[in-house]
């Protein structure tokens, strides 16, 4: 395991240079100017004199290759730089925000997992059936359904038509602290809606693998042994069934953060939504640079555990040759 691990990380290195040079490269290539979005309504009325001074203060007049090896050689040190749209250290804008966005995502994700694998299961218990129809049915719906379109209805309908739930934010409107019970109350619906948008795909992976199981001559062997239906549904043909779920995991994360992104945006969840948009349309270099890194590393670190998931609960799988 630790070779694979450290093989991994060595391979990750390249890969997340690859993608910090192209994120400069992209924001260099952007019709947006970070010396206006700096400076805000007073660059209007200012001449191109102060702008040019400004554009030279903030280092955006080099070239993005000068400026993406000066963000590298500092990175490596752990200096990320100053975001010069959020006006703080990157490190600092980061830290206050990906809390928040990997409570959202890990909540959203262990329902994703649980609640797919429960309708999976109950859906290939009995294919063909009136519950199998309806699952795989709605879960085709919401496979096609946008998660903002998600996000849009879910807070029409609990937050507006039943008022039964926040319609955002992280606490309630003019509380000076956050608390358990207001944070737990505000999460539901983002972290619903981002589970409803992962649903689908643990639903039919686990309602396939099961199903095929099933139809296995070890499990009709267990059946002939006269074992008990539960015992063979949980014991033989679910823990076969799930291999291909383990894979899954680690290709969801890239549409998980996403799917993150537009949910924060839309219930004003304080992620690091807002500050991948705004470092997006200030061409905020550090900023952009750190986010894209963060969220590569996550993807990469998705798939590491989708591997390592997979080796130890496969014994034909050796991690040594993976």
């Amino acid at each position: 395991m630790g070779h694979l691990v450290a093989r991994r990380a060595l391979l990750a290195v390249p890969v997340l240079l690859v993608v910090t040079f192209g994120a400069f490269a992209l924001a260099a290539a952007s019709p947006f100017d970070p010396v206006k979005a700096y400076a805000g309504t007073a660059a209007l009325g200012a001449d191109q004199e102060t702008l040019d001074r400004l554009r030279d203060n903030l280092g955006v007049d080099r070239s993005f290759a000068v400026q993406w090896w000066e963000w590298l050689t500092s990175a490596v040190t752990g200096d990320l730089g100053q975001s010069s749209v959020l006006r703080q250290p990157v490190a600092e804008a980061i830290g206050e925000r990906i809390v928040w966005s990997t409570l959202l995502c890990a909540v959203a994700f262990a329902v994703a997992i649980l609640l797919g694998t429960l309708l999976g299961v109950l859906a290939a218990r009995r294919p063909g059936s009136l519950l199998d129809r309806t699952v795989t049915s709605l879960a085709y719906s919401l496979e096609a359904a946008p998660v903002f379109w998600i996000a849009l209805l879910a807070v029409w309908l609990f937050a507006l038509h039943l008022d039964v739930l926040p319609a955002g934010g992280l606490t309630d409107t003019g509380s000076e602290y956050v608390t358990a019970g207001q944070v737990a109350s505000h999460l539901i619906l983002p972290a619903g809606v981002l589970a409803v948008s992962q649903l689908p795909w643990f639903t039919l992976y686990v309602r396939q693998g099961v199903g095929d199981a099933l139809a296995e001559d070890p499990v009709r062997g267990a059946r002939a042994r006269g074992l008990g239906e539960r015992t063979v549904l949980l014991g033989h043909a679910l823990r076969s069934g799930l291999l291909p779920v383990l894979t899954l995991i680690g290709s969801r994360v890239p549409e998980l953060i996403t799917g993150a992104l537009l949910v924060e945006t839309v219930f004003s969840w304080p992620g690091i939504a807002a500050a991948t948009v705004e470092a997006a349309t200030a061409v905020d270099f550090p900023l952009l640079a750190a986010l894209t890194t963060l969220a590569t590393a996550a993807v990469l670190a998705g798939n590491l555990l989708a591997d390592l998931l997979y080796g130890l609960t496969d014994p034909r799988v050796k991690l040594s040759e993976m």
